[in-house]
């Protein structure tokens, strides 16, 4: 499996929030992303997010992602979802079978999203190509 790291900010962040109150928040996140790293593009992101009272959260989304990887151009859907707690924060994600197009058709693999002390978020990606 071959790996890539790509650093990427959150151009747009639009929260929809449809539940309040009680012991947690609910709330629809859009989200535009630029990744740039090993990974050179754009997404479209669709959260659903959860935050506790005492300052938990859970999320898990969609992204749309297009771009250059490993030197191919095309597109591909990440599935990913996290919680973060005073104990820290774990992620996991996943390439939607058979979304990839163009020349990262075929590709496969899992991913996680880290955050670094001063904010920076990167994405993990372990993946497949085929030829």
């Amino acid at each position: 499996m071959a790996a890539a790291v790509a650093v990427f900010v959150n151009d747009t962040y639009e929260t929809e929030p449809y539940e309040q109150g009680g012991e947690a928040e609910f709330a629809r996140v859009h989200i535009t992303r630029t990744f740039s790293g090993d990974l050179e593009g754009t997404a479209r992101a669709e959260l659903l997010t959860v935050s506790a009272r005492e300052g938990s959260a859970a999320y898990v989304a969609l992204d749309a992602v297009s771009g250059r990887l490993a030197g191919r151009e095309g597109s591909f859907v990440l599935e990913h979802h996290g919680v973060v707690s005073p104990a820290g924060a774990e992620t996991a994600g996943v390439v939607v079978p058979d979304s990839g197009t163009g020349a990262l058709e075929g590709l496969s693999g899992t991913a996680r999203i880290a955050v670094d002390h001063d904010g920076t978020h990167r994405l993990l990606l372990e993946y497949e190509l085929p030829g």
